[in-house]
């Protein structure tokens, strides 16, 4: 029987960087290194594409409170 899984892996990475896009580059380069240091993550799993927004604490967090 061939069966479809959607997946999604959610995070918070929490890092020092000197402002949010410099930290989207530290996330993006070890995303990168663990995609390519494990392939079944695309051969077998099937990923496809990686997205992430930095933010300051405290700007969008308050939001997320206010949803839950």
């Amino acid at each position: 029987m061939q069966v479809k899984v959607h997946w999604i892996i959610d995070g918070m990475a929490h890092l020092e960087a000197e402002s949010p896009e410099a930290a989207e580059k530290q996330v993006e380069a070890l995303l990168q290194k663990l995609i390519a240091d494990n392939p079944m993550l695309v051969d077998e799993l099937g990923a496809t594409a990686i997205q992430g927004k930095a933010y300051l604490p405290g700007s969008e967090e308050d939001n997320d409170a206010d949803s839950a």
